[in-house]
């Protein structure tokens, strides 16, 4: 015997990364600059008889067919977010793209190792006049084009949920830690992990102390699970004897100089690190990062060369730019490839879901974690339980998971249970 859900009847397949539309923008903007950079050097360089302004010109067409790639991603993803075609929505539009992109960034690569090669081999004059005027030109737009594809953007989320009950008032600070207001003054409550296991810490307002004598919490989970904790004297703050299990999800009974505040403590999980970034913007920022590396080694090669007759500089810097650009192509064809694969993007996300499921008897039989689209994740899990639980309880046991943007929970009964 089995039961099983699927995601809710309508629910969206539109698994988009929270900063689309803007990030498509500004991929325009940058587009509209390169554009324009690129007609001003050909048409220059074919008035003046500027062969090398011609063919920065030309390169310049290559970052902008970059960014082009770029925006027509996000231009197609959001046009069709909801086509019933995609089963999965568009969201992964954008790791295709950028994958593209790695690859044409690393065939940029070899063709310039390539050609720096050539040149010491057969080395040719350098018009020092024309070469570092362009190059440091090209490093103008490059920062600039930078400037506009990461500005404004804010990857700070706020997931606060807290509740106040009881006889005092308590109001949500920020996750997992809460501000309660006495009679005496105000006391903040907290959940402290940082590099060590979680414990409860309770800090008074200047003016007053709380004896550890005076404090105690109880914890009731939603499973109904009770535990008390006691409190010892820090500096400066009081401290719970006792760990805190995973899940932090739970109401606090919290007991202060005979007095109860009620507080909630909610987990939300989100993805991060490669689960959340926009691969696509990566690209982009990355082709751009990369064009600015170059015209700085470009640069500073000139100068020395210039300076010294050192003309094995322009093809050693060359190949240090090569080198570089080959080196964040690989990471982004790697990060990109793994996601277009279904690899689990976030391991740790993966151990807590387990985590969730794996108490009372419950086993987690089968897992499958994947990316859907920047910060959405997809998840198939196949649960093994004594118990009459149903998949309805094990999908609310994981709603802290935000990320979860698509969810299929099976449960069977264990063999025991059947035998």
């Amino acid at each position: 015997m089995q039961n099983y859900t699927r995601p809710e009847a309508g629910h969206s397949h539109v698994f988009l990364g929270a900063d689309h539309e803007r990030s498509e923008r500004r991929t325009w903007w940058v587009i509209w600059l390169c554009g324009a950079m690129m007609v001003t050097e050909i048409v220059g360089g074919w008035l003046f008889g500027s062969i090398a302004l011609v063919a920065d010109g030309l390169h310049m067409s290559t970052h902008a067919g970059a960014m082009l790639l770029a925006a027509l991603a996000y231009r197609y993803a959001r046009r069709h977010a909801n086509d019933p075609r995609f089963s999965f929505g568009t969201g992964k539009l954008g790791d295709l793209a950028g994958f593209t992109s790695a690859i044409i960034l690393a065939m940029i690569a070899v063709l310039i190792g390539f050609e720096a090669v050539s040149r010491f081999l057969s080395p040719v004059p350098i018009h020092f006049a024309e070469a570092i005027p362009i190059a440091c030109l090209g490093l103008v737009v490059n920062i600039v084009s930078a400037l506009l594809l990461s500005g404004g953007h804010d990857h700070g989320h706020s997931h606060g949920h807290g509740h106040s009950h009881g006889h005092g008032h308590a109001h949500h600070d920020h996750d997992e830690a809460h501000v309660i207001q006495t009679a005496s003054g105000k006391v903040k409550l907290e959940v402290f992990e940082d590099g060590v296991p979680p414990r409860f810490r309770l800090y008074a307002a200047r003016g007053f102390g709380i004896p550890a004598d005076a404090a105690m919490i109880e914890t009731v989970r939603p499973d109904g699970a009770r535990q008390s904790f006691a409190f010892v004297t820090r500096d400066g703050y009081l401290e719970s004897v006792d760990e805190i299990p995973e899940p932090h999800e739970f109401t606090a009974d919290v007991k202060l100089f005979d007095h109860s505040y009620n507080v909630t403590f909610e987990e939300h999980e989100h993805a991060s690190g490669a689960a959340g970034r926009d691969n696509n913007m990566r690209a982009a920022v990355v082709h751009v990062a990369a064009d600015a590396a170059v015209s700085v080694l470009v640069i500073v090669g000139l100068l020395l060369a210039r300076a010294f007759g050192w003309l094995w500089m322009d093809p050693l810097v060359g190949i240090v730019g090569a080198a570089v650009i080959a080196s964040w192509a690989a990471g982004l064809i790697r990060d990109t490839g793994g996601i277009l694969l279904d690899m689990i993007p976030d391991r740790g996300m993966e151990q807590k879901l387990r985590d969730a499921i794996e108490h009372d008897g419950d086993e987690l039989a089968d897992l499958h974690l994947w990316r859907l689209g920047p910060g959405h994740l997809g998840a198939i899990l196949s649960v093994t339980t004594s118990s009459d639980r149903t998949a309805l309880q094990y999908r609310e046991r994981l709603g802290r998971f935000k990320s979860l943007s698509h969810l299929t929970i099976e449960v069977h009964e264990s063999r025991s249970q059947n035998s």
